[in-house]
């Protein structure tokens, strides 16, 4: 946290504004009320991708994702039911929906509406900072959240990590540098996820995921994140063992998601 980029220090403070404002309409006690209530059954997100890779095939998490703070608005036609069914048929392993409304003019209904449209398992993609939004990711209907280590200290990262393992969510630990891998090995979770993007710069470079490699036990699934744009990218990770891809601006830019994920990762 101490070299917090300046970018994710401005989404993290609005994100606490936005706690409040939502605490102050739904309690923390009530939230929680619901979170518990909640009946539908979890879709292993988890269990999806370890499948995927235990069969030797690509795990894919497609990310439905209107905007971004660099890029702006990446789709204008957007319709999160018809993306998550698209996904679907093109062989999407999970659903990745952004919630965040200030910065990817993304909504909690969206999440709604992608997993209704499908069988697959859907991760909250949001800053996840507050006990709060944990309890909240499962009210609107999520099986998966993201942590981000750059934007947690390791007491929050430990804290919000049990959290939601405790309600029966799963988490993908996102990382960025060997220091907060270092951090993210402390956590019994398998999943972690390696963004490709300099949070600090916006440059991309999948040297990221493949100079971190090395230092992942084999017992943990790594999820490269960001910066796969083609076939080309995809068969580069396959030669370095990585065999999981978050991609969401290449195929949100396609007029069928769906297909272009096929075209991706067709053997």
């Amino acid at each position: 946290m101490q070299d917090t980029p300046t970018v994710l220090k401005k989404i993290i403070a609005r994100k606490r504004e936005e706690i409040l404002q939502r605490s102050s309409r739904c309690p923390f006690a009530e939230i929680t009320k619901k979170a518990e209530a909640r009946t539908d059954p979890m879709r292993g997100f988890v269990d999806a991708i370890v499948s995927k890779y235990a069969n030797g095939c690509s795990a894919i998490i497609a990310e439905i994702k209107k905007a971004s703070p660099s890029k702006g608005v990446i789709r204008e036609h957007f319709v999160p039911a018809d993306i998550a069914a698209s996904y679907a048929a093109g062989g999407a392993t999970c659903l990745s929906v952004l919630t965040d409304i200030d910065f990817f003019q993304g909504a909690d209904e969206y999440l709604g509406q992608a997993r209704d449209a499908c069988s697959l398992p859907v991760i909250r993609k949001d800053f996840i900072v507050d006990p709060y939004q944990v309890h909240e990711a499962k009210v609107i209907g999520a099986d998966c959240i993201l942590l981000i280590v750059a934007a947690l200290k390791p007491s929050e990262l430990q804290l919000l990590n049990e959290l939601a393992l405790g309600i029966g969510l799963d988490v993908l630990v996102e990382v960025h540098n060997e220091s907060e891998l270092e951090l993210a090995l402390d956590l019994p979770n398998q999943l972690i996820g390696i963004n490709n993007r300099d949070l600090h710069s916006f440059n991309v470079s999948l040297d990221t995921t493949l100079d971190l490699l090395d230092q992942i036990p084999s017992d943990r699934v790594v999820v490269t994140e960001s910066g796969i744009v083609s076939r080309d990218d995809v068969q580069l990770m396959r030669n370095h063992g990585v065999n999981s891809f978050l991609v969401g601006e290449s195929f949100m830019r396609a007029e069928n998601p769906g297909a272009k994920l096929a075209e991706f990762f067709e053997s």
